[in-house]
């Protein structure tokens, strides 16, 4: 089942998640909210159904990964899941 989300609905979930990774006026707080912003702004002008698409799949993908990286904090299993992933690709790439 496929739930579709208007682009004003997406805009406002990613400054809600804003507000509650960072809430109040923090300096984390406002560059979230302006790299929010500035993404939405740049996407403004595009008309092209499939562009849109992509640029809403990327933003419910971001808060898709932020709300995975926060239910694996508070998991244990699933945390040591997160940081041997990490741990393995960081290898992978030799170090880098």
């Amino acid at each position: 089942m496929e739930v579709s989300r208007s682009s004003l609905m997406l805009y406002r979930d990613c400054l809600r998640l804003v507000r509650h990774i960072a809430p109040g006026n923090s300096p984390k707080a406002l560059a979230l909210t302006q790299q929010v912003q500035l993404t939405f702004r740049a996407n403004k002008a595009i008309t092209d159904k499939a562009e849109v698409e992509v640029a809403k799949a990327a933003a419910v993908r971001a808060l898709a990964n932020y709300m995975l990286y926060e239910g694996g904090q508070k998991d244990s299993k699933m945390k040591q899941a997160m940081e041997r992933q990490v741990s393995d690709e960081f290898s992978k790439e030799g170090g880098k």
